[in-house]
């Protein structure tokens, strides 16, 4: 697996200090056994940088690594759904058909299908959960090869969101 380097780690605490908010955030990790230290630290840029160090930047399987993926997943988890769910396996088995053996390179000649699927993976995963957090949770569950194309990809722009009135199916102008 492809691990975040310390600026994405410090996206990614940020993309959850504003879902959750930075104190509650920090109150999770401890609650979660990720630090010794209660104390909490003066922005999210530093509590990335903790966890990062204290996780070997997420490659060491210790409470800190362990915390951290639990409160992505827990974030974003029920903003996904169930249907896009099923549309990003099918995507991901698409993505993985274009790998080699070992998952350590793209097969000859597919290159273009890969990054057509990836395009499309980070599409539904943008639209539920936005760009910038689809990004980090690609990357915190690509392989190698795929996180190299990914980091090499502008961010895919969301579609302007429906209007309240919209949603509810309301497309007449209202009567003066």
């Amino acid at each position: 697996m492809a691990n975040p380097n310390g600026q994405e780690l410090r996206g990614a605490i940020g993309i959850l200090a504003e879902r959750l908010g930075y104190g509650k955030l920090h109150d999770r990790f401890v609650r979660l056994n990720a630090f010794v230290s209660r104390k909490k630290p003066p922005s999210p840029d530093v509590l990335a940088d903790r966890i990062y160090s204290l996780s070997g930047g997420l490659r060491r399987q210790v409470a800190a690594t362990i915390a951290f993926h639990t409160v992505w997943s827990e974030t974003f988890a029920s903003e996904i759904g169930e249907e896009n769910e099923k549309k990003l396996e099918a995507l991901a088995d698409r993505i993985n058909a274009t790998l080699t053996e070992g998952e350590r390179a793209v097969q000859h000649g597919r290159e273009a299908e890969l990054d057509a699927a990836i395009g499309e993976y980070e599409e539904v995963l943008a639209a539920a959960i936005g760009p910038q957090a689809a990004r980090v949770d690609m990357l915190l569950k690509a392989v190698p090869p795929v996180a190299e194309r990914l980091r090499a990809r502008p961010l895919p722009k969301t579609p302007p969101a429906k209007s309240a009135q919209a949603a509810r199916g309301d497309d007449a102008a209202p009567a003066e």
